[in-house]
């Protein structure tokens, strides 16, 4: 079974279209116009091993937020779709990813039941073009539309860069695990109400 899908949503302040493998190798092709976004979506699929693919045309000479949390909107839909009705999946994903002084834990449910626990804080305002507060936004937005429960906490760190990093990282590792089929249960839901 396939895991794969493409998605598109074209706005009066964005044009995006994404494509996502959650069974990948962690190839990434990653332009949004944003460098510093474009780095740590490249990290979010390698470390996830997902292949994606994210083209993003915005008004970012205005500034990053709406092509940031569009990403997160279509990216969040574009999982929900490749992981259907979830059979098979372990569900549940952790990990907690260090990068120099930076330490982020990311806990994922893939409960249908949208969700986001923010612990993060940032010591500058911005990186290159993005400004840090739109990190949580992205993260708001693909949580919302993946329907999909995560924690993420910064346990170290004060290096914007560094932290900002490690949790795309942490989210990526912890999303991998969750979807990664479990044989044991073959091709079951994993829950007890038969559904997710």
């Amino acid at each position: 079974m396939e895991r794969i899908s493409s998605r598109s949503r074209k706005t009066s302040e964005t044009d995006i279209h994404i494509s996502i493998n959650l069974d990948g190798t962690g190839v990434t092709d990653i332009d949004t116009g944003i460098g510093f976004f474009n780095h740590m979506l490249e990290a979010f699929g390698r470390h996830g091993l997902f292949d994606l693919k994210i083209l993003s045309k915005g008004d970012v000479h205005i500034d990053a937020h709406h092509t940031v949390e569009d990403v997160g909107i279509v990216l969040g839909q574009a999982v929900a779709e490749a992981l259907g009705q979830k059979r098979g999946i372990q569900r549940f994903g952790h990990a907690a990813v260090p990068m120099d002084e930076a330490l982020v834990e990311a806990a994922i449910d893939l409960s249908g039941r949208a969700f986001l626990a923010w612990g993060v804080n940032f010591e500058r305002p911005m990186l290159g073009q993005m400004d840090t507060q739109l990190v949580e936004e992205f993260f708001r937005a693909f949580t919302g539309n993946a329907h999909l429960n995560l924690h993420v906490r910064q346990l170290a760190g004060h290096n914007a860069h560094h932290v900002a990093e490690a949790a795309f990282k942490s989210v990526a590792r912890a999303l991998r695990a969750a979807v990664t089929v479990e044989p044991r249960i073959a091709g079951e839901v994993p829950s007890t109400k038969g559904t997710l």
